[in-house]
């Protein structure tokens, strides 16, 4: 009896076993869109397990299953499918696109659809991020967005760059937009150590490869929810997450070169320095005696006791000494790679996205570089049904070599480009860099930059934890917890033989800077339905934000050994400082959003907020806008029309700016005062209680328009911007002993227009083209400054021979001498006596100072096109920007017609135009070796029109077959070629430097925007 139940048991196992074996399947099929075109990457999941896989290039797919399992088709930007598995072991699958799912713009708090959006903003994708060559991706945005202007301020790698949206709106507080790193405002201000060298931009800390899209928010619709910190307008950053599916691995490669993308200003080589030498001395002394009777130093290679007659002569036949230090301080062809790797994958409870980085740029001046290593993790999990939670964590570790590029440091390496006497010998006999040159003060920076040590350190850690846990239904409880930590290092040696410590025997500092900003967010938010046709939104938000920075810095001087680079090792001249700030932001933020039938959108928000940049009683301040949405093409009435989408659009919104700076309210003391050896304080700031918010009103209107099945799409926005209560120093008594008082007084508009357009010519499955081109005008205009005792506006640029701030004009207009030219008769410089075309003097001092325009362009944009055909593609981007004056600033060195050129230094190439005799038509004065004739001065003559164009990206790629890639296992191979900044053209011939400057309009001594020609290969697997 036993063995027949034993019997029984193994047949029933048996046949349960091969009733579990034939129940599983391998189950296959294509995956196409409505148009019948396979859909590589798409999802495929059986419901309630992990079991997934994607699609192939083909949009093939192959994944066991047994009959009565669902599988779950899911893709981006298409909806969801479920198909349950019967008998069949095919099953060919068709994706409808989803409309929720088209366009969605990343918010900061919010996330919508772009039929609910009531303000300006635009989102730029990551194809558009992820090109960029540059270490911050911040310079991808450049021509990408309407009203926003970028300047690449400076080419040294990692370098920040000038942001502004739509303008400027105060005097002395920030005009810097708001960065938003997934949700969280973050701290970017220059982490670099030394304000006059290359500055560090924390953004650069990101990698591109990373970034998932980048939102600019510009108007108060869109940057209220912000407050005070958005009133420059928002810039948010989402980076890059995980989805559902089979583990996808990318590796990308980008390596290149890069050089200065323009510099037209040439310098005297030692022949013609020589002639202009000559000839200046005859102009000054005569024919007659020798420089040496006269006891004067040309510093130059000739014989000192020639007749001073005979000088052009023998300086004409100079074959002698002529060194090109322009060259040599040059990088040429400086090398840049950055390499990227990451995965992604999930399932239905969980996804992640891991990345690691590493980026190294050269400079295009020797001795700069920069270095980045980056690792970016982020995880979500649905905990329960009902509770949602998400962590990420973005590590970097950044090393940056900085140059010198501001002030007139004699170890400045673009001083010495242009202003170093070609006749110097740069080497030893035995061919190393000399400390001993001949003429002039200036250092060898070829030995300086060998010898020296510079390094700016920067390790960052952005983390982000949040959690959603759902109530009931549509009704949300969300916790945010996020931290952006910062410490900055900067070290720099200089040796004890050549620059600027060799009269101290070396000297060494050392600075310290760690940053804490930690935000928290804890909202409620619930969206429902009244009806088919009434929609909800509705978010309460409390936010706390608070930031800590603590400084340390210590400098010694005088060091007994080579090798010793340590401040510990200095015996002189010691000197330490530290400081710790920290400030907070309280918000209650409420947010409303009501949809009807998705037609009529009605936004509105409202944040309360406190600064503790202000005193008690002014900390609290009150912002909100409204905003208004019609979505035209879904009325009745617009059926079948040519309209795709027709939207009109307008908000109206109250702004704060906060950027005023910490304890700037208070009445200071400074300490560390020596008073016979004891300890003592000393009043240093007059403070003002009553010192308040800075207040925008903000207007914004547009339409959003697609035709033609989106072929030709884009907008017209019309916007105005005034703000008022601007920070402002007034004068003071002098019985206070104190000069002036910030006070809250002044005010400005900024008004404009933007617009863009994009046109699909050819639209198919093998051949795409399309252009794209946005503009934007802003006209800005300062309405009221304070008052003096004498009844007349005060200028908050008092005291600057370059611009003025005059209510009626832009802020910071330039305010000079406006040149006359060259006198044809006796070559002297001359300028206008009243400002404009009349009377003329050679009196630099009787002309007067009028307005000349404004620093601020008046109009920017940018313009492309786009080609693509089977796997080919070729694109091609250009920015322009014009409507203001550039001010060449270091022309009063090397443009100057005495001894300063043609004695110590060495001059522009400029400076050969020269007037020489009676009738001769140049705007480069007489030679004259003793005089001084402020041509040099600032006056227009140096002021240039700085409308430009720039060719900011050409690019050639092709991507390999997906048949040719599949029995590789690969999903995508793209190999491309790309050029930036290859073409720059100049309104203005008599600019010579590159146009793309700083905010404030000055050409300086800094690196150069630069050109770029990279390979880059994206391999997906």
């Amino acid at each position: 009896m036993k063995s027949k139940i034993t019997w029984c048991l193994a047949l029933g196992l048996l046949f349960l076993t091969q009733l579990t074996f034939a129940q599983q399947k391998t189950v296959t099929g294509t995956v196409t869109d409505g148009s019948n075109v396979p859909l590589p990457g798409v999802n495929v999941v059986v419901k309630g397990t992990t079991t997934g896989t994607q699609t192939d290039f083909d949009g093939n797919y192959s994944i066991s299953a047994a009959q009565g399992d669902v599988l779950t088709f899911s893709y981006v930007g298409f909806t969801p499918k479920d198909v349950a598995v019967g008998a069949s072991s095919t099953y060919n699958v068709t994706l409808e696109e989803g409309e929720a799912l088209e366009e969605v713009i990343v918010l900061g708090y919010t996330t919508k659809s772009t039929d609910e959006v009531t303000g300006s903003s635009v989102q730029v994708e990551a194809a558009d991020i992820e090109s960029t060559p540059f270490v911050s991706a911040d310079q991808a945005l450049q021509g990408k967005v309407a009203g926003l202007q970028i300047s690449q301020a400076s080419g040294t790698p990692g370098s920040i760059q000038d942001i502004r949206i739509r303008g400027v709106s105060s005097f002395a507080s920030s005009n810097e937009p708001l960065y938003v790193i997934d949700g969280v405002p973050v701290n970017n201000s220059n982490a670099g150590g030394n304000a006059n060298a290359s500055s560090l931009n924390p953004l650069a800390s990101i990698s591109a490869q990373d970034i998932k899209s980048i939102t600019v928010l510009k108007d108060a619709s869109a940057t209220a929810q912000y407050g005070a910190r958005g009133s420059n307008g928002v810039i948010v950053v989402t980076t890059k997450n995980g989805s559902e599916g089979k583990t996808t691995f990318t590796f990308t490669s980008t390596v290149g070169i890069q050089n200065d993308a323009f510099n037209k200003r040439d310098v005297l080589t030692g022949a013609q320095r020589q002639l202009l030498t000559g000839e200046a001395l005859v102009n000054a002394y005569g024919a007659n005696g020798s420089v040496r009777d006269l006891g004067v130093t040309p510093g130059n290679a000739i014989n000192d006791g020639i007749a001073i007659g005979a000088l052009p002569a023998a300086y004409a036949d100079y074959n002698g000494e002529n060194y090109d230090w322009s060259g040599l301080i040059k990088n040429e062809d400086a090398l840049m790679q950055n390499y990227n790797f990451s995965a992604s994958g999930g399932d239905e409870l969980s996804t992640f996205y891991a990345s690691v980085g590493y980026n190294k740029t050269e400079a295009t001046v020797i001795g700069g570089e920069f270095e980045r290593v980056n690792g970016l993790v982020r995880v979500t999990r649905k905990l329960r049904d009902n509770i949602d939670f998400s962590t990420s964590v973005n590590v970097s570790n950044t090393k940056q070599n900085p140059i010198l590029e501001q002030g007139s440091f004699f170890s400045n390496p673009f001083i010495t480009r242009y202003l170093m006497n070609p006749l110097n010998n740069p080497f030893n006999a035995d061919g190393t860099p000399t400390t001993d040159l001949t003429f002039g003060s200036l250092h060898n920076t070829l030995y300086v930059l060998d010898n020296n040590i510079t390094r700016n350190m920067l390790t960052r850690a952005i983390s982000n934890s949040k959690l959603d846990w759902e109530w009931f239904e549509n009704f949300t409880f969300s916790n945010t917890l996020s931290l952006d930590y910062q410490l900055a290092e900067y070290r720099n040696y200089q040796n004890r033989y050549e620059g600027d410590s060799a009269p101290v025997n070396g000297a060494s500092e050392a600075a310290d800077s760690k940053l804490y900003n930690y935000v928290y967010q804890g909202s409620f938010n619930y969206n429902f339905k009244l009806g088919d046709v009434h929609n909800f939104d509705v978010t309460a938000l409390f936010e706390y934000q608070k930031n800590q920075n603590s400084y340390l810095y210590g400098y010694g001087e005088n060091f007994p050994a080579d090798g010793l680079t340590n401040i510990a090792s200095a015996s002189a001249n010691f000197d330490a400082t530290s400081s710790f700030t920290d400030w907070y932001n309280v918000s209650y933020l409420g947010l409303f959003n009501y949809n009807y039938d998705g037609k009529y959108i009605v936004d509105a928000t409202i944040r309360r907020e406190g600064s503790s940049f202000f005193p008690a009683g002014k900390r609290f301040g009150t912002f909100g806008s409204v905003g208004l949405a019609w979505n035209v093409y879904k009325e009745d009435f617009m059926r079948g029309s040519i309209f795709n989408e027709l939207r009109l659009r307008g908000s109206y919104g109250v702004t704060g700016n906060n950027g005023v700076g910490s304890n700037t309210y208070q009445a200071l003391l400074s300490y560390g005062a020596d008073y016979s050896n004891n300890g003592g304080a000393t009043p240093s700031q007059f403070g003002n209680a009553d010192l308040s918010w800075e207040n925008g009103n903000v207007f914004d209107a547009g339409v959003v328009f697609g035709v033609f099945d989106n072929r030709l799409s884009g907008s017209f926005t019309y916007f105005n911007r005034e703000t008022t209560d601007l920070l402002q120093q007034v004068p003071l008594s002098l019985t206070t002993g104190f000069g002036a008082q910030n006070r809250n007084i002044g005010a400005m508009t900024n008004k404009g227009i933007e617009a863009m357009l994009s046109v699909d010519i050819i639209r198919n499955q093998d051949f795409n083209w399309s252009v794209s081109g946005n503009i934007a005008t802003v006209r800005n205009e300062v309405t009221e400054l304070a008052v003096g005792a004498d009844g007349n506006d005060l200028d908050p640029l008092a005291g600057s021979v370059y611009k003025s701030t005059v209510v009626g004009e832009p802020v910071a207009s330039w305010y000079m001498r406006t040149w006359a030219g060259v006198d044809t008769e006796t070559g002297a410089p001359t300028w206008y006596l009243n400002g404009q075309d009349g009377e003329v003097t050679s009196n630099y001092n009787e002309a007067e100072r009028t307005f000349q325009g404004s620093a601020l362009p008046t109009y920017s944009g940018g313009f492309g096109t786009r080609v693509s055909w089977k796997g080919f593609f070729a694109e091609a981007n250009a920015y322009f920007a014009g409507g203001h004056k550039i001010y060449e600033q270091f022309a009063q060195f090397y443009l100057r017609t005495n001894s300063f050129t043609l004695g110590s230094y060495n001059g522009a190439a400029e400076l050969l135009e020269r007037w020489q005799q009676p009738g001769d038509v140049t705007d480069i004065p007489k030679l004259d070796y003793a005089q001084n004739d402020n041509f040099h001065a600032t006056s227009t003559r140096h002021l240039y029109d700085g409308d430009y164009i720039r060719l900011k990206n050409v690019a050639l790629g092709y991507s390999l077959p997906s048949k040719f890639l599949k029995q590789f296992g690969l999903y995508d191979l793209t190999l491309t070629l790309r050029g930036t900044n290859v073409a720059t053209w100049v309104k203005d011939d008599g600019l010579t430097l590159d146009p793309e400057v700083r905010a404030n309009g000055y050409t300086t001594l800094t690196t150069p925007p630069v050109e770029t020609y990279t390979f880059g290969v994206n391999v997906k697997f």
